[in-house]
């Protein structure tokens, strides 16, 4: 009897359902199936080691074990999932631990506004309450910058790409150079404030910055502390409002919880998402000062700004690892351990440089093809890296911060071979 079986192979459900603007999955065409830790599992049982970490949402690791058990604990005993902005016990103890081991440690006096699950919702809301409090339209924003996919946080954003699929003028933004953005000349602010004060520069004086410590999608540009210094008794002098947008370099990215506190500066606003969910959970904050809360009730809101499963994962992951500096000092220790590496191997290669802070790190290729072709290679051999910066020139690491220094070792040794391979 002939074998009629099907060998056919059916159609790629990706392919001809899912739209054409997916990306990442078009560097890692990999199905994955499980995840725990630092590693993903696809779906024919081959780990890969993840130096991405959901781009920067992931900072606590693929399922936590303390965060799933929480979570676990509280799906089952019928906790509340959504809850708008009604109060509920999960929210209030997520506003505690909070204050409790984030805010009063820093001696922060924030209010805590919930405007929906992602970090271009806190963004927009950022825009909008610096608008309202000053009464001004414009926003300064700078060269390089990334604040999100909506209409206001994209009027902020460098990236022309993005910007062009608006569709739309994207207006009431002005771009300022960022720091070392000329390659060390002109870096105060003299134009800046030149034409703050010129009643013919036609400059209208602005509502607020809004500024990004570390560019993460702009290419791991890293702002000095005393350039930040600079800008924010620039903005203070000025009455104008400085917002710090941390959605992917604050819950201890870059070493501290925030990270603006190497600077010791005090934003007026601050953006928080990604990793403030604890567990990958959508979730987003703005904090800005008590004299800022001029908001109406229901003046900004949103569907899904109370997500209490977000709350609950949050509070452990605060609990966990931030009620001392322990954590604190094993991220800066491991960033240094990176840095180290990256520094010895760009020693053996013309045009490779390295720059970040924490474990926030960069590979730096002169050819901008090479950082892709290192990428590419790196996914080969069951490494996720992605790359960055306007001409994708860099190979951008965010591990999560649980990431064990025998796993950030097997990922160099395997961006040391890529990078040797393709730059010998």
């Amino acid at each position: 009897m002939t074998d009629t079986t099907d060998t056919t192979e059916k159609p790629d459900v990706f392919e001809t359902i899912e739209s054409g603007v997916r990306s990442y999955s078009r560097q890692w065409p990999a199905v994955f199936k499980t995840a725990k830790n630092s590693t993903l599992t696809d779906e024919n049982g081959r780990d890969y080691l993840d130096f991405f970490g959901g781009a920067g949402a992931l900072n606590y690791g693929h399922n936590n074990q303390i965060m799933q058990d929480a979570l676990v604990d509280y799906i089952t005993s019928d906790g509340i999932t959504h809850g708008l902005d009604m109060s509920t016990v999960a929210k209030r103890e997520f506003l505690e631990t909070f204050k409790k081991n984030i805010l009063d440690p820093r001696g922060l006096d924030y209010k805590v506004q919930f405007p929906g699950p992602t970090g271009t919702n806190a963004v927009e809301a950022a825009l909008k309450l610096a608008r309202k409090v000053t009464g001004r339209e414009s926003i300064i924003n700078f060269t390089n910058a990334f604040h999100g996919m909506t209409l206001g946080a994209l009027a902020v954003t460098g990236n022309s790409m993005k910007r062009a699929g608006a569709g739309i003028p994207l207006v009431h933004s002005t771009p300022m150079p960022y720091d070392n953005y000329f390659g060390g000349v002109n870096e105060d602010f003299q134009w800046f404030e030149r034409v703050l004060d010129d009643s013919g520069s036609g400059f209208n004086r602005p509502a607020a910055v809004i500024v990004e410590t570390i560019q993460g999608e702009g290419g791991i540009n890293v702002a000095r502390p005393e350039w930040l210094r600079a800008l924010s008794d620039l903005c203070s002098r000025r009455d104008i409002l400085l917002i710090v947008d941390d959605v992917q370099m604050g819950c201890g990215r870059t070493g501290q919880f925030f990270s603006f506190e190497d600077s010791g500066i005090t934003p007026d606003i601050v953006t928080l998402s990604k990793s403030i969910g604890g567990y990958g959970m959508p979730m987003a904050l703005t904090l800005f000062k008590p004299e800022l809360d001029v908001w109406g009730p229901g003046e900004h809101n949103g569907t899904f700004r109370g997500f209490n499963p977000g709350f609950v994962t949050s509070k452990v992951a605060i609990d966990h690892y931030w009620s001392d500096d322990k954590f604190e000092k094993e991220i800066l220790a491991k960033g240094e351990h990176i840095r180290d590496r990256f520094i010895a191997l760009c020693a053996k290669y013309e045009g490779v440089s390295t720059r970040g802070r924490g474990m926030v790190q960069a590979l730096v290729f002169d050819d901008a093809e090479q950082a892709g072709k290192v990428a590419k290679l790196a996914y080969e051999e069951h490494l996720l890296v992605e790359t960055a910066g306007p001409k994708d020139e860099v190979v951008k690491l965010l591990p999560p911060l649980t990431t064990t220094i025998e796993e950030l070792d097997r990922g160099l040794d395997i961006l040391e071979a890529a990078t040797a391979k393709v730059c010998s």
